[in-house]
């Protein structure tokens, strides 16, 4: 497994790239709106933008996650979580407490989160046997709101 931390010291902002080697796929959480980072990271390590995601509603900056989906054609998956004053009104996939999706051989859940925002979603991580032949590699990522620990 990629795994790259991005970390925009103005806007004291912190977002990820993880990726699976084996089948170029990667995931970006809460890009900002610069995404040229993420493009030149990709391509140097040879991985695909296949996923992005946000981890809430970023109101503090403008968030990349429209650019970056538009400009590689990836999923975007944002929280379905919140009520009416706290839903996204665009993104191709809602993501719910307990869903799961697969970047690669990378399983990646949604766990609901609220705190520093009514909707936030955190990001459990996990290496899948696939990723790594005769190895079963579990390395967690937890990624919550403001607050992140790689």
């Amino acid at each position: 497994m990629f795994f790259e931390r991005f970390y925009d010291t103005d806007l004291a902002q912190a977002s990820y790239m993880v990726g699976c080697q084996k089948t170029g796929e990667c995931l970006v959480i809460d890009p900002v709106r610069d995404i040229q980072k993420y493009l030149d990271k990709a391509a140097e390590q040879k991985l695909r933008v296949t996923h992005v995601t946000e981890t809430h509603i970023h109101a503090d900056y403008l968030s990349g996650s429209r650019e970056l989906a538009a400009a590689t054609g990836a999923k975007l998956s944002l929280s379905d979580e919140g009520d009416a004053d706290w839903k996204y009104s665009f993104g191709s996939e809602k993501l719910r407490h307990g869903d799961t999706f697969m970047v690669g051989n990378i399983k990646v859940e949604a766990r609901h989160t609220p705190g520093h925002t009514p909707e936030s979603l955190s990001f459990l991580v996990t290496d899948t046997p696939g990723e790594r032949a005769g190895h079963v590699l579990h390395r967690g990522l937890r990624v919550r709101g403001r607050y992140r620990t790689p």
